[in-house]
C-alpha cells in the first residue's frame, strides 16, 4: 500500500521555526511529526510512500533517504513552484494502480488508516476524507435575525461543533484524472469539482485524537501530549 504526503509547504504559521526548516521536520518530543507519522503509516500496512517536497526539501531528503531505516520505501516528488495540495498529485497519474492515501505531513494523531482505507474501499468512491469534530469558542454575542432583520435569538459566546476535514485522504486513481493539467490547485476544490460532476465523496468520522501543527501554540500543545504518552502515536514505542 502506498501514502502520498504533502511535505512542501513553508509553515508561514509557524515562523520563525520553520524559517530555516520544514514543517514536516519540526520535533515532537525528539522525533520529527513526520516520522511519526510515518512509523503509524508502515504498522497500518504502508510498504511506499512519496513524499511531495518544495521547501526545503533537501532537508527531508537528506533525513528519511530512501525509507529503509523506517522499514519504508520512500521516493521524493519536488514541487519547482507552490501547486496546492492537490496540484502535485496530478504528476502520480497513470502511476498508481491501487488506492492509496494522500495526508498533510504535519499530523499528530492517532487515526486508525486500516479502517480509513476499509471504508473508502466500501464506499466505492473516488475520495473519502476523514473527518473530525471541533469544538470552536466563539467569545462573541451571536445574534440571529429573521428576514426583516429583527432580532429573534441572542447566544452568548457559544461553542460551536464543526465537521473538519483533518488533512487525511483515501483515494481511487480515477480520482487523480480529475485534477486539471496545469496549475495551482487544493483538495477542497478537488472534492467540490468532484460533487459538481455528480460523483461520491465519501467520509469517516475519526473519534480519537487529531492535531496539525501548524500554529505556535498547537505545536506546544503536541509537545506536551505527545511527552506524555508516546505510546498513544507511536505503535513501536
Amino acid at each position: 500500500m502506498r501514502a502520498v504526503i504533502l511535505a512542501g509547504g513553508r509553515g508561514t504559521r509557524l515562523r520563525p521555526f520553520t524559517t530555516s526548516f520544514p514543517k514536516p521536520l519540526m520535533p515532537v518530543g525528539d522525533i520529527p511529526i513526520l516520522e511519526i507519522l510515518l512509523r503509524q503509516l508502515r504498522a497500518h500496512g504502508v510498504t511506499d510512500v512519496t513524499l511531495l517536497t518544495g521547501h526545503l526539501a533537501y532537508l527531508l531528503e537528506g533525513y528519511f533517504e530512501d525509507g529503509r531505516r523506517l522499514g519504508l520505501r520512500i521516493d521524493y516528488l519536488r514541487e519547482e513552484r507552490p501547486l496546492g495540495t492537490a496540484g502535485p498529485l496530478r504528476q502520480l497519474a497513470g502511476t498508481l494502480d491501487d488506492d492509496f492515501f494522500v495526508l498533510n505531513g504535519d499530523l499528530l494523531t492517532d487515526l486508525d488508516f486500516t479502517a480509513l482505507m476499509a471504508r473508502h474501499r466500501a464506499a466505492d468512491a473516488p475520495v473519502t476524507v476523514s473527518v473530525y469534530t471541533r469544538a470552536e469558542k466563539i467569545d462573541l454575542g451571536i445574534l440571529h435575525l429573521d428576514p426583516a432583520e429583527h432580532v429573534v435569538g441572542y447566544e452568548e459566546k457559544p461553542t460551536l461543533k464543526l465537521d473538519v476535514s483533518m488533512g487525511a485522504y483515501a483515494m481511487s486513481p480515477a480520482a487523480l484524472a480529475e485534477i486539471p493539467a496545469e496549475g495551482s490547485y487544493d483538495m477542497p476544490q478537488l472534492v467540490l469539482d468532484l460533487l459538481g460532476r455528480g460523483r461520491r465523496v465519501a467520509s469517516r468520522r475519526h473519534e480519537g485524537f487529531w492535531l496539525d501543527i501548524g500554529r505556535v501554540d498547537d505545536y506546544a500543545l503536541a509537545n506536551r501530549l505527545f511527552s506524555e504518552n508516546p505510546a498513544g502515536f507511536l505503535p513501536d514505542a
